[in-house]
């Protein structure tokens, strides 16, 4: 990875912004932004005057000197995306080989380098050839082809009884203030014993944003008391609809709450003709839960490379402290 060669926030030409326009919105300048104010850029490969591929990258600085490229704190997808060929797929796939490979030649350096790329990439050898290792994870994806009674009888029995059993007793807002979800999320983490990986203003950047670009809805489920049982945060872009985002009240988590908000979801996500996204999850009850709503499992590749020693001992001490 080399210096002086990545494309900065700063100077985003009007061929990117053009070429952004259908990309993931994790890819979008405004979204790195949000997540990692003035530590963001692209590396950007063309061929001849037109952009053949884009690879969107964040940083923090540690000790002083040395950039980070880390997991998102919000769930997130990032690079490369490759405009899609025409041709063979034999000459597609060198074509893509090449366009990766110098994707990541013109990366600035990293002490780690650690992503998740996008379900659409499938091959990741280009990486490999460059050092880096790979951790196959999973999301779930319910597809847009299909209609909403076929994904309702798809569902388990138990939870359309908890779906139900919901309606009855509570009723989903659509709700403006970020801050009543954001209290969800921090009761979720605090029952967990975890600490929140991320402060409500990054959270509040990212409402910000996606608010103005109406890419963005927060579901509640609240009781006759106002009380709030659950929420679920979603954006989206051109074809999908990500669940980036789901936090309750442990106190009130019999109610079947989840079970609706999730179900509204997917009933939003196929009135607009866009894929679900459940962006994942490695816990085995969440995965248990996700699956039981007919989602079909997607791998995707977490990609890392650590170039300083020193680094690598101060994360892992950081972890612990």
């Amino acid at each position: 990875m080399k210096n002086g060669k990545q494309l900065l926030n700063n100077n985003l030409s009007p061929e990117l912004i053009k070429f952004l326009e259908d990309v993931c919105i994790f890819f979008q300048p405004w979204w790195l932004e949000a997540v990692s104010p003035g530590q963001w850029g692209y590396s950007v490969a063309k061929r001849g005057d037109d952009i053949a591929g884009v690879l969107p990258f964040t940083y923090k600085t540690r000790l002083g000197k040395y950039r980070l490229q880390d997991l998102p704190l919000v769930f997130s997808y990032q690079g490369p995306w490759i405009k899609n060929g025409t041709a063979k797929y034999s000459r597609n796939m060198s074509e893509e080989k090449q366009i990766m490979a110098e994707l990541i030649n013109k990366l600035p350096d990293f002490a780690v380098f650690n992503l998740w790329l996008h379900p659409n990439v499938t091959n990741w050898l280009p990486f490999y050839w460059n050092n880096f290792m790979q951790t196959t994870r999973y999301t779930y994806i319910i597809d847009a082809s299909k209609n909403i009674d076929e994904i309702w009888n798809g569902t388990r029995a138990n939870i359309r009884t908890d779906i139900r059993k919901a309606q009855n007793i509570l009723r989903i807002v659509e709700e403006e203030d970020v801050t009543r979800f954001f209290e969800l999320e921090q009761k979720t983490f605090q029952h967990q014993g975890i600490q929140m990986p991320f402060a409500v203003e990054m959270l509040v950047r990212i409402d910000s944003e996606c608010s103005k670009r109406e890419a963005r809805k927060i579901l509640l489920a609240d009781d006759e008391k106002g009380r709030a049982h659950a929420g679920v945060y979603l954006v989206w872009d051109n074809t999908t609809v990500y669940s980036i985002l789901r936090g309750s009240d442990p106190q009130l988590r019999n109610s079947g709450a989840n079970s609706l908000l999730v179900w509204k979801a997917i009933e939003y996500a196929i009135s607009m003709n866009k894929n679900f996204d459940f962006c994942g999850s490695w816990n085995e009850p969440i995965e248990r839960f996700i699956l039981a709503f007919g989602a079909r499992q997607v791998p995707f590749f977490e990609i890392t490379r650590t170039s300083s020693k020193l680094v690598k001992v101060y994360r892992m001490v950081r972890k612990y402290i």
